[in-house]
């Protein structure tokens, strides 16, 4: 049985390179006729929704929270990711007042809140070796848990655990096995509360962690839970340096809950988050990762995460990431 998936798998992504209208007949794809103008075969259309996450807005210094999720909706996206941090609309200061306005503020504008997301995994980690950061980062997944919940969303990301962090030298090392324990433990605290206010605990693949670097240590992790309310958030430029994407989806097929967008490119050797580009400007295989999470099942949000807002004309970067994962799912041919 496994050898009939991966030929049919490696036959889809065949089809694909070359934009077979064959694809029409997997899960979500459905065919569109070819381009009668140009002559080239037609690509695939697929039914996931685009999202994109509010660090590619010049949120909070330009623009208040409102005026990104309007932009966004004004720009085609069906959702948009908002992030949990120390100092924002979405923090420990705000409670469920204040992220249930959030949520009715997006329902007015006609977007979705499509999941939480945060950097304070890093400066907090669930498996560091400081005891009070360890507190520190369960009492705010708690609170992101909460968050999640009031703002309408099944989705929040969770990093779990880190053996090392490049970008901290004040953290030292912490060995594979214990940060391995360290994450279970952490997962099965706040797994109870997950499950009660029917929020999905995403797992997401990093690399620069050095934690579950493998498609099959994430199914081993995930599926060790026995929960649907413990996924993958797989992100495709994390693992881009060394690996591919298209490889990984197969292997964690419907444990993807959501899905991170992020472009990268093999050929520079930038070591940190400036190696991520704007989508289609970078090496990685979009019809193969489109056909791939189509093979799976999935129908969910594709969420465009981008660090670096442009400087002038913001609003561009959003009209360029729509357009582009526009003719990613095939919705413009031309």
């Amino acid at each position: 049985m496994q050898n009939k998936s991966s030929l049919k798998r490696r036959d889809l992504l065949t089809y694909a390179a070359f934009g077979s209208a064959v694809l029409a007949t997997s899960k979500n794809a459905t065919a569109v006729p070819a381009d009668s103008v140009s002559g080239a075969a037609a690509r695939p259309k697929y039914k996931m929704k685009k999202s994109i996450n509010l660090w590619a807005f010049p949120y909070p210094d330009k623009m208040t929270l409102r005026q990104c999720m309007q932009l966004a909706k004004d720009a085609g996206f069906d959702g948009i990711e908002l992030n949990y941090d120390l100092e924002s609309d979405l923090s420990p200061k705000a409670g469920t007042k204040e992220f249930t306005a959030i949520r009715k503020m997006a329902d007015e504008i006609g977007i979705a809140i499509s999941g939480v997301c945060s950097f304070l995994f890093w400066p907090y980690p669930l498996t560091s070796n400081d005891p009070a950061e360890r507190a520190r980062g369960m009492e705010l997944a708690d609170n992101m848990t909460q968050a999640a919940h009031d703002l309408g969303t099944e989705n929040l990301l969770v990093v779990p655990g880190a053996v090392h962090m490049p970008w901290r030298a004040d953290h030292a090392p912490t060995p594979n096995d214990v940060c391995d324990r360290r994450a279970r433990e952490a997962i099965t605290k706040l797994l109870p509360q997950a499950e009660k206010l029917n929020v999905s605990l995403n797992i997401e693949n990093i690399f620069f962690n050095g934690f579950l670097m493998s498609p099959m240590e994430m199914v081993d992790f995930v599926d060790s839970f026995s929960s649907e309310h413990v996924k993958v958030h797989f992100d495709t430029g994390n693992i881009m340096e060394y690996q591919f994407p298209e490889h990984w989806i197969p292997i964690l097929g419907e444990r993807i809950k959501n899905v991170h967008f992020k472009e990268y490119t093999k050929k520079g050797s930038d070591h940190s988050l400036e190696a991520f580009r704007p989508l289609l400007d970078g090496t990685t295989d979009w019809p193969a990762v489109m056909a791939a999470l189509d093979e799976t099942g999935y129908d969910g949000y594709l969420t465009f995460e981008y660090f670096h807002p442009y400087l002038h004309f913001p609003e561009a970067l959003i009209y360029q990431t729509a357009d582009s994962l526009d003719r990613m799912l095939g919705i413009k041919q031309g």
